[in-house]
Parts: C-alpha cells; sequence; structure tokens
C-alpha cells in the first residue's frame, strides 16, 4: 500500500493518480493501433478519446458529488483531488458515452466499429485504474478471514479513504483489476475474430456488468444509503451499483442481439 509514489518537497506524485494515467496512455496506445489496422482516422480517433477521458472524469465526478453532496460541500478540495478516488466508475461511463457518440457523428468516425475499439480499451485501462485503488486504499473490501485477505496500515490512506487499517479485508481493488485484464483479453480475442460492429462493446458491456455486480459482494467501503436493501448477508443485500449492473447486462445484451439481426438484414 503506497498512496504516494514519490515526494519532491512539497510536490507529491499519488500512485492512485499515476496508475490512472498509465491505464489512460494504454489505453490511447492500444485503440491508435487498432484504429490504424482497422482503417480509422487514428488521430481523430486519439481526439475523441481525450476529450471522451475529460468529459467522462468530470461526469464521475459529479455523480460522486450527488451522492456524496453533504460531505463534500464541505471538503470540496476532496472532490476535485485524484488522491482519494477518481469519481464513479458508472457515472464516468455514461457520461463518456454520451460524448463520444455525439463526436463520432459529428466527425463521421463509425460509431460501433470505434466503439469496439473504445470497449477493450477501456478495459484495459480500468485493470491499471484498480491497481491504482488498491495502492490508496480506496474502493477497498469488507472484513474477511480467507488466506489471500490484506491488511491495510497507512494512516495516512486511512485518513483520505476511510479504510480500516490492521483489519484483514478482501483485495477487492485486485478482484476487479484481474478481471478487468481478463476481460481485456477476452475482447480483444473478440476483436479479432469479430462478425459485426458492435459485437465487442456489447461484450464489455455485459462482461463488466457481471464482473462489477459479483465483486459488489465484498466491498466494504459502501455507506448504507447505498443500498437498496440491506441483509446482515452481503449475498442477499443489493447496492445501486449493483442496480445498475442488472441494468447494463440487460441493455448489452438487448444492443448485442440487435446488431447481430441488423447485421443478418
Amino acid at each position: 500500500m503506497f498512496p504516494i509514489l514519490l515526494k519532491i518537497g512539497p510536490v507529491s506524485i499519488h500512485t492512485y493518480g499515476f496508475m490512472m494515467a498509465l491505464g489512460v496512455a494504454f489505453g490511447l496506445w492500444f485503440a491508435y493501433v487498432q484504429g490504424k489496422k482497422q482503417g480509422l482516422d487514428a488521430p481523430k480517433l486519439l481526439d475523441m478519446a481525450f476529450y471522451t477521458i475529460i468529459v467522462s472524469l468530470i461526469g464521475a465526478k459529479l455523480v460522486l458529488l450527488a451522492g456524496h453532496f453533504s460531505y463534500y460541500v464541505k471538503n470540496p478540495s476532496e472532490l476535485i483531488s485524484f488522491a482519494r478516488t477518481g469519481g464513479v466508475f458508472q457515472g464516468g461511463l455514461a457520461f463518456g458515452l454520451v460524448f463520444a457518440l455525439w463526436y463520432m457523428r459529428k466527425n463521421g468516425l463509425p460509431t460501433w466499429k470505434v466503439g469496439d475499439i473504445a470497449g477493450a480499451a477501456l478495459a484495459l485501462g480500468h485493470g491499471f485504474g484498480r491497481i491504482g485503488c488498491f495502492m490508496a486504499g480506496c474502493c477497498f473490501g469488507r472484513v474477511c478471514d480467507v488466506p489471500w485477505g490484506v491488511v491495510f496500515r497507512d494512516e495516512y490512506a486511512s485518513n483520505l479513504t476511510g479504510i480500516p487499517t490492521g483489519t484483514l479485508l478482501h483485495p477487492t481493488q485486485l478482484y476487479e483489476a484481474l478481471l478487468n485484464f481478463t476481460n481485456f483479453l477476452i475482447l480483444f480475442f473478440i476483436l479479432r475474430k469479430k462478425r459485426f460492429d458492435g459485437q465487442v462493446f456489447s461484450f464489455y458491456i455485459i462482461n463488466y456488468s457481471i464482473i462489477r455486480y459479483f465483486v459488489e459482494f465484498y466491498r466494504g467501503d459502501h455507506p448504507d444509503k447505498a443500498y437498496l436493501f440491506q441483509n446482515p448477508s452481503p449475498y442477499l443485500s443489493m447496492s445501486l451499483p449493483q442496480l445498475f449492473c442488472i441494468i447494463g447486462l440487460v441493455g448489452g445484451g438487448l444492443l448485442y442481439f440487435i446488431l447481430k439481426r441488423k447485421k443478418r438484414a
């Protein structure tokens, strides 16, 4: 657990921000290479990705603000900081998706062909981002007694994220990082063998919805109001992110069958 990667005088480089930047860099590199292979305007594709990332970060922060309004009104500097959290991923995905659709329509980029590349790039970048979460101590898991449980001891990170120190916890950040990297490999394989445009993006939505739904059972960082209903057993509870996952799973499945039928027609 290394919330601060490097400190030079008064300047601190936080590991979360560094890993997020690394994920963005790898995602952009992947998008550029695959865009050129598929005959797309690679520079224009990079421009779209850059602006979409900015819009997504703003959207993720806005959804975070909406969910924890009273806290961030009292601590506004923490809202814009990336030391504590990057925001709510689903919020960033929704804002980014709307902007990307508008940008592609305006600039004549093929929507679903670009979406297929973006889906795989998102999974790759998200894997690095979750490693950053682990280093920073955010998005932590609930108390456990499994052999691979982890104990966090950094008081600075605990003050930033509220993570319990000296307690065995599920490493949910690493669960999701590993699953996102696995998702990337699956999507990359589908990208090379796809039968219609939009197939990879559909599977990205489906796969990530499944990943996040099950990881949520082991998350320990949600306040009570983040649940639709709670039970002493986490497997009989449902959080708001899990509701979004169900919606995403249904939406991704519908998108797959609609685009597949359209291709056949």
